[in-house]
């Protein structure tokens, strides 16, 4: 597959959408409806984009978006009778915007390209000590613990243990799209080992 990818874009306000995980979303506007109808008639890919902050002015026209963006395919769409769209997209790639693309279209092309990770040295210390920041968290919010099992389980990827922590516990849109352009694996791991004490700390209060 070619690094090159032209694809629709899906801009949304303090959303980062990493690969290795799954984005539920209600598309409502007409443009977007275009959009995913569009799409599931080519090759059903898409990707979401932050809107950068200031974006309320001009949200109507071509607001600005931040240049790296996740990119996934849609892997389940239910329309509604009032023609209102519920989908899910899984998460395949980060991608970086090389350029906005002419279109005749209600909604906005890009030319973009894949980005690959950069691979982690020895790995297993830092998501050992995510594995126990996570566990710690969904007790603290008495949450169930078996998400862990699946998506942070020891036959996955470091990158994609580092994407899927991030975009579950992670609240703060900033730190997050910072995480989606670290593309070296270890430095990702670090800085989500490190937002998750800060995360801990903050529940703990004084």
């Amino acid at each position: 597959m070619s690094d090159l990818l032209i694809l629709p874009i899906f801009p949304l306000p303090d959303l980062t959408f990493f690969p290795h995980t799954f984005l539920p979303l209600h598309v409502f506007e007409t443009r977007y409806r275009a959009m995913v109808t569009d799409a599931l008639a080519r090759d059903r890919r898409l990707a979401v984009v932050r809107l950068r902050p200031g974006y309320e002015a001009r949200y109507d026209g071509k607001p600005e978006v931040f240049t790296v963006a996740g990119a996934g395919e849609i892997v389940n769409c239910e329309r509604l009778a009032s023609g209102r769209f519920n989908i899910l997209v899984k998460g395949q790639w980060r991608v970086r915007i090389d350029a906005e693309l002419p279109s005749d279209t209600l909604y906005r092309m890009v030319r973009a390209r894949r980005l690959e990770d950069a691979p982690a040295g020895d790995a297993k210390p830092l998501i050992t000590r995510i594995r126990a920041s996570c566990k710690q968290l969904l007790e603290a919010l008495d949450r169930p613990l078996d998400v862990l099992d699946g998506a942070l389980g020891p036959d996955e990827t470091a990158g994609a243990i580092a994407d899927r922590v991030a975009a579950a516990f992670l609240p703060d849109p900033s730190v997050r799209q910072s995480l989606l352009e670290t593309l070296d694996v270890g430095e990702r791991l670090q800085r989500v080992a490190q937002a998750l004490d800060d995360l801990a700390n903050e529940l703990k209060g004084p």
